[in-house]
């Protein structure tokens, strides 16, 4: 079981983190051709506001492939001096309060989304809706919280600590 949610949640984020670079890569090619533009004539409208948009976008979808490649930092000194059990169980407990965490800040972004939804709020100065990059930045936030639950779950199982 904990093999099959490992494979789903590694499948989302590659899937979100391939996303991730595409909105990365199209956030280059604004930066490149609003510098090109305001040199030869006017530049692109919205720039500064797009760029705001998908670097959320990329922030986000980024989390959870971050999480299983463990590329975070992380500071292991003092508990390994301790015992197997209790870095085990400080490993799961910081696995399972960040899960909690991200499960809440998914809820609140994808509530405030709703809020753009219902309201029909626009962007300032393209005058676009924005509510489906909070609504991505939410799904993002989900997305590491299943890798962190699954992290929590393969921590408790595992024969020997990470």
């Amino acid at each position: 079981m904990i093999d099959t949610l490992d494979k789903i949640s590694g499948f989302i984020a590659k899937g979100l983190t391939t996303l991730a670079g595409l909105f990365l890569v199209a956030m280059m090619l604004l930066a490149c051709a609003n510098m090109v533009l305001r040199a030869v004539w006017v530049p692109v409208q919205g720039t500064f506001e797009l760029m705001g948009f998908m670097g959320a976008v990329v922030a986000a979808f980024s989390l959870a492939f971050a999480q299983r490649q463990k590329s975070h930092i992380a500071v292991g000194i003092l508990l390994k001096r301790f015992p197997m059990f209790v870095r085990r169980t400080a490993d799961a407990a910081t696995s399972l309060v960040s899960c909690g965490f991200f499960v809440l800040a998914g809820l609140e972004t994808w509530k405030w989304a709703a809020y753009l939804v219902e309201t029909g709020e626009v962007s300032e100065t393209l005058m676009i809706i924005y509510h489906p990059f909070v609504f991505a930045t939410s799904a993002g936030c989900f997305a590491l919280a299943f890798v962190l639950f699954v992290d929590t779950l393969k921590t408790l199982t595992a024969e020997k600590v990470l």
